[in-house]
């Protein structure tokens, strides 16, 4: 991984979370997935939603199963935002490739909410076709059972980052578990999961009581998919971002940079800014009023570092501003035309650590 001061850059390669679902469907080997691994037979992935690597090293001491794992860090992608992460995990390629940029995305029809596939309060799936929007196909082109809560099945966001798979949903974290051994049990090679507890659990509470008590429940539902699945099968458990605690640092962005920008996208740790006439420069240097919370980086910058990718589309590239601010103290940015949820305890998007490093946990049965 690269740093850059306290900043972490994704390489989607290597130990990243891009790489692990090709090495899997492929059944090719790589830095990340071992021979052993490949050669085991049948393989799950359950991606736990919000488990960044330096909050599960703080509680190893409650987690008997997680710690049991092999474990190593790895580098999730900018922004570390869910809807970016799981559409990188799920295709394999960066997002500048699967266009899938942030949170909350400007297209010609408004502000696209990537996981409620909304404009405002209403549905865009028409207006926005997900394969469309999203071009490349999931999984590389298999067709692997998804485990996930039943609610999402007709989703945009299902139908942008796991079409073609064979839906499995699940009604409950007990029936979560029900449904992985059943697809396993059905001779399914690759079956892939997700669980979002902990990141709701985060966002409203923080890191605190309820987010340990959270983490708990968690190692006792992957020990009960250690129990029970087969002898051949390997589990593998990993996430899309880590959590900062933010509290109530709510800052609104400065009001001269409202002036300055036609509108605002991305979320409250990694916020584009739209400049006005093109006025990138200035706006630029006038974002240097918050560079005391945040790392202030203009878009030549960010893609220069690649930090998209090496590869970056032109829509991909239409969807992104022209200044980002990151933050780097644990703040939240507002756009005070936006609308958002400033009562947010928990929250991720930026490039620090406790964000962008997730666990990658092997278990063989």
């Amino acid at each position: 991984m690269i740093t850059t001061s306290e900043m972490i850059l994704p390489t989607h390669t290597g130990r990243s979370i891009s790489s692990i679902v090709p090495a899997i469907v492929m059944r090719q080997a790589n830095e990340l997935v071992p021979d052993e691994v490949i050669n085991s037979g049948r393989v799950v992935l359950l991606v736990v939603d919000g488990l960044g690597w330096n909050q599960l090293e703080r509680n190893r001491d409650r987690l008997p199963c997680l710690d049991s794992a092999s474990s190593t860090a790895i580098v999730t992608v900018a922004p570390s935002t869910t809807a970016t992460a799981l559409t990188s995990l799920s295709t394999g390629v960066a997002p500048g490739e699967h266009g899938v940029v942030g949170y909350k995305v400007r297209t010609p029809h408004g502000l696209l909410n990537c996981l409620r596939w909304t404009i405002g309060a209403a549905a865009a799936t028409f207006e926005i076709p997900p394969i469309d929007f999203q071009p490349v196909e999931p999984f590389l082109g298999a067709r692997p059972p998804v485990v996930t809560r039943a609610e999402f099945e007709t989703t945009g966001f299902t139908q942008t980052h796991l079409r073609n798979g064979k839906f499995c949903g699940w009604w409950s974290p007990a029936t979560l578990v029900t449904e992985i051994i059943d697809q396993v049990n059905r001779g399914e090679p690759f079956v892939y999961a997700y669980y979002d507890g902990l990141d709701k659990i985060a966002h409203v509470y923080g890191l605190q009581q309820h987010y340990l008590d959270e983490l708990q429940f968690i190692d006792a539902l992957v020990s009960r998919i250690v129990d029970e699945l087969p002898d051949d099968v390997t589990i593998l458990v990993t996430a899309d971002h880590g959590i900062v605690e933010v509290g109530g640092n709510v800052i609104e962005l400065d009001s001269d940079l409202v002036h300055r920008t036609s509108s605002t996208s991305g979320e409250a740790r990694f916020l584009w800014l739209h400049a006005k006439n093109d006025a990138t420069q200035e706006l630029l240097e006038a974002s240097a009023v918050h560079s005391d919370v945040a790392w202030v980086v203009g878009i030549e910058q960010v893609l220069d570092e690649q930090w998209f990718g090496p590869f970056v589309t032109p829509e991909a590239r239409a969807r992104l501003g022209d200044v980002a601010l990151v933050a780097r103290e644990p703040v939240a940015l507002l756009d005070p035309r936006l609308p958002d949820s400033p009562k947010l305890v928990g929250r991720h998007g930026s490039l620090t650590q406790e964000e962008m490093l997730v666990p990658f946990l092997r278990f063989s049965v």
